[in-house]
């Protein structure tokens, strides 16, 4: 399984981006999928997930600017990030929850990431 992120990129404070990820390989069906993100020196942290049936949850930090969704049909999540600010500089990762077979657990799968920075 691979997860493949882009939309990243430099963008100025209040700007906005829309982040993708696309899961692919041997899948029979993806759970929960969602969006990490890590700063240089900090701990990374989750920023959005969503479930399967499209329930969200959002830190606190992003909740009111940051929109989470996905096409099931695709095995795709986005994430819309609007009036960014310098904080919200990382590296942003997606995760997804993968069942590979019909008869086997799901695992929990990470994307290699893509540079999100805010500034001018």
């Amino acid at each position: 399984v691979q997860l493949v992120e882009s939309g990243g990129g430099l963008v100025q404070p209040g700007g906005s981006l829309r982040l993708s990820c696309a899961a692919s390989g041997s899948i029979f069906r993806v759970y929960d999928m969602g969006w990490h993100r890590q700063a240089p020196g900090k701990q990374r942290e989750l920023v959005a997930r969503i479930t399967r049936g499209g329930t969200t949850s959002y830190a606190d930090s992003v909740k009111g600017r940051c929109t989470i969704s996905r096409d099931n049909a695709k095995n795709t999540v986005f994430l819309q990030m609007n009036s960014l600010k310098p904080d919200d500089t990382a590296r942003y990762y997606c995760t997804a929850d993968v069942q590979t077979t019909w008869n086997q657990r799901a695992s929990a799968y990470w994307g290699q990431g893509t540079q999100v920075t805010v500034g001018s």
